[in-house]
């Protein structure tokens, strides 16, 4: 089983601080953010310029500065209220020319937020993502634009075989074109082999696809791919770098690392650091526990297990209600009520959204109450 070999004392807390914790309670471990963040720029070859990560599982300034300070520049976001954090906290780091991709379609006056933003810093490089040539007429002047494709996620993006749609939308784009975009984030498949086939098959068609545009288009300079499982396969292709033109891989979850993360990539060589600290509330029958973390406050959308317990591999996870977790586990061998347990989440990025704030910790000391100040969505402009 998944983690069933990390010692629960690297996560300890003291007495004297978990005395005072309400649970649930989101918890992060800087000391695991920094190691998790230097073993992916290791596997990026120590160039930061290769990785281009997602900021939707950080949420947190804190956690954003790491990353600023490990020597990314390069950074990709979903909503307006992360860019607008991201770019804050950029700048309190003194990095004020920062590069920032906002990877979901804005219509209406989202397009406005990201504007207003772009004025306010300056020197940042701002980008948004355009599947129809009319889109780039709507993006607000000083900012980029990144093609989006569809590599069969069927969420967003232009298919690669809608040749007339690509070519249209990247003229229009014309010296505002930044890149392009194509996640592969559906490719989840247990067996690596197939996975790195159906990844490497997918990054084939592209670069035969960018050849053909190029030769009587416009030059794409980027070309960003690759979420968590992808990664270390994109890293391995080399047909999409050229003189020219930089491949960024922007996988966002590996900040953090979960348990989806640890059964698919566990080459990946991660530890979890953002665990939520829960207690045992109630014995509702032999051979099962409850504790107080329930859907909201631990993401249940990626299925069951929603989470596992650091350091108990003999219990197992039920299906959540609002605000209770059941745990299955042997009658002789369950926690007592009352008692602590470290929850590792099956899907991180969305179970640090639903905290309003979380405990940063290093080395078991509290550092701070940090607001998750990046969780959510904007809503009306002023």
């Amino acid at each position: 089983m998944a983690f069933e070999a990390l010692d629960p004392r690297a996560w300890a807390l003291p007495a004297e601080l978990l005395a005072r914790v309400q649970t649930p309670a989101l918890v992060v471990h800087l000391e695991h953010v920094r190691a998790n963040v230097a073993r992916v720029l290791a596997l990026c070859g120590g160039d930061a310029q290769r990785w281009r990560p997602h900021v939707k599982s950080s949420k947190i300034p804190r956690v954003q500065a790491e990353l600023a300070r490990a020597g990314l520049r390069r950074f990709k976001c979903a909503t307006t209220r992360e860019l607008d954090v991201l770019l804050a906290t950029l700048a309190a780091e003194g990095v004020d020319d920062g590069d920032v991709l906002l990877a979901h379609p804005l219509v209406g006056p989202g397009l406005e937020r990201v504007a207003r933003l772009a004025a306010r810093h300056p020197r940042a490089r701002l980008s948004v993502l355009c599947e129809v040539p009319e889109a780039v007429a709507e993006v607000p002047a000083g900012v980029g634009v990144f093609v989006d494709l569809n590599p069969g996620m069927d969420r967003t993006g232009i298919p690669l075989a809608d040749d007339a749609r690509v070519r249209a939308t990247l003229r229009a784009a014309g010296g505002r074109l930044r890149g392009v975009h194509f996640y592969d984030g559906h490719l989840h498949h247990a067996d690596r082999a197939e996975r790195r086939a159906a990844v490497h098959a997918g990054y084939a068609a592209l670069a035969e696809a960018l050849d053909a545009l190029e030769r009587d288009g416009p030059p794409v300079r980027e070309v960003v791919t690759a979420g968590t499982p992808a990664l270390l396969d994109a890293l391995a292709f080399e047909g999409l770098a050229r003189p020219g033109r930089a491949h960024r891989v922007s996988p966002g979850t590996v900040v953090y690392h979960d348990l989806r993360s640890e059964q698919e990539t566990p080459e990946l060589g991660l530890a979890p650091a953002a665990l939520v600290l829960a207690r045992v509330v109630s014995r509702p029958g032999p051979g099962r526990v409850t504790c107080d973390a329930g859907s909201k406050s631990l993401a249940a959308e990626a299925g069951d297990p929603c989470a596992v317990v650091l350091g108990r591999p003999e219990l197992v996870a039920a299906r959540p209600s609002e605000e209770h977790l059941p745990l299955d586990g042997p009658p002789d061998a369950l926690p007592a009520r009352g008692e602590l347990l470290q929850l590792v989440p099956r899907h991180v990025c969305p179970t640090v959204n639903l905290a309003a704030e979380a405990l940063i910790v290093e080395r078991g000391a509290l550092l701070e109450v940090a607001e998750v100040s990046a969780r959510a969505h904007d809503l009306l402009l002023s």
